[in-house]
């Protein structure tokens, strides 16, 4: 590198443990997610997800951005509800590692993207609440858990609708296209900060931005799985973050 040339925005991205192998536990992050960001411009930083806010201070203040990743359910006692019989895998140590960054980002402004457990994270952080379970809470016509279902995350299973005037919609280039869809939990009650501008034929929310200041937007797919070859246009949207850094 040569002594004239920019440095690349640094995006903080939480990992989550994996109990097993036999060396466990370890830190597990999808390399998809590290492609995306490095593909945009933007060098992505693991963060573990660790009680020790020294350590999380030391690595958010080494951060331009922040990026909430996809993973297990959020512990309902974080928006004051009780575990739904429903509910799968959790990981609180992940959530309070990932609610203090989030809301740290969010004091202090630091851009925040959020991917599919990240949306409802956003949410939660901002005051929001979640369904444990769209099959048992919020029954309907489309099978959100369809690229589960198949074990085809790239699956574009059903469509979406953008508010024209958003962020996301912008960088598509559409307000109109079709998503990949790997969750069983979902906003239920949006945000005080956070205005919805996606939603799925069904109206469940597919996409949220910023009501205010700063930069904050998220979505209910898998962006990080497709922008390669599914729709390509999702580059722009990792493209965009990347910009809000600079």
């Amino acid at each position: 590198m040569g002594a004239s040339a920019v440095p690349r925005p640094v995006i903080a991205i939480p990992a989550s443990t994996a109990p097993e192998p036999w060396y466990s536990p370890s830190f597990t992050l999808p390399v998809s997610y590290l492609r995306a960001v490095e593909a945009a411009g933007a060098v992505p930083l693991l963060i573990q997800p660790t009680a020790d806010l020294e350590i999380l201070e030391s690595l958010y203040s080494r951060c331009d951005g922040l990026l909430l990743a996809g993973g297990e359910d959020i512990h309902p006692s974080n928006y004051g509800a009780a575990p739904h019989p429903k509910l799968e895998l959790t990981n609180t140590q992940r959530d309070a590692a990932e609610l203090w960054l989030a809301r740290r980002a969010l004091a202090e402004g630091m851009p925040i993207f959020g991917i599919c457990r990240g949306i409802q994270l956003l949410n939660v952080a901002m005051g929001g609440t979640l369904y444990q379970d769209l099959a048992a809470e919020r029954p309907g016509p489309i099978d959100h858990a369809a690229g589960d279902a198949c074990r085809d995350f790239r699956l574009l299973s059903h469509p979406i609708e953008l508010a024209a005037d958003s962020w996301t919609a912008e960088l598509l280039g559409t307000a109109s296209l079709a998503v990949n869809s790997l969750h069983h939990q979902a906003i239920r009650d949006v945000a005080p900060g956070l205005r919805a501008v996606g939603y799925a034929p069904d109206g469940l929310i597919e996409a949220v931005e910023g009501a205010g200041s700063g930069f904050i937007a998220a979505v209910q797919s898998h962006p990080e799985l497709i922008w390669q070859d599914a729709d390509p246009r999702w580059a722009q949207v990792f493209a965009g973050f990347v910009a809000q850094l600079r």
